[in-house]
């Protein structure tokens, strides 16, 4: 009985807006992301990185579902191109943790972002802009 209550109460600490939508399983143990938290995180990508345009690094715009390694004109590393990654929640949240682990010989030369909640913040603001109609538009 201990046990079934633990995980009622387990599930319902992982949902959001009303029970509408469950956390993914990437981020079990963190809360779910916060996308106005992400926006000051992702101040942190600004120096290399734009939603819409491309920098020193690729843009964010139209990042969920794209094959990394595939931005049209983007300088890639072999390294990212041969990666086969897909990025999502999951593969997002992987590579932001440790990116030169994740991907052997990137050349975002960064550290990562060891915080898991921090992470999923980010991940949540990227989402939110992604689906914003400045980002439809490009």
């Amino acid at each position: 009985m201990r046990r079934a209550l633990r995980l009622m109460l387990l599930a319902a600490s992982a949902c959001v807006a009303g029970g509408a939508m469950l956390q993914p399983a990437w981020s079990q143990g963190t809360a779910p992301g916060d996308a106005l938290r992400g926006e000051a995180i992702y101040s942190r990508c600004l120096a290399c990185h734009a939603l819409a345009y491309d920098r020193t690094g690729p843009r964010h715009c139209g990042l969920f579902g794209r094959r990394a390694g595939t931005v049209p004109g983007f300088a890639y590393s072999q390294a990212m191109k041969d990666s086969k990654i897909i990025w999502d929640e999951k593969t997002l949240n992987l590579f932001l943790e440790n990116p030169m682990k994740d991907v052997p010989g990137t050349s975002m030369g960064y550290a990562g972002i060891p915080d898991p909640q921090e992470r999923a913040d980010l991940i949540a603001y990227l989402k939110k802009e992604n689906a914003s109609p400045d980002c439809q538009q490009h």
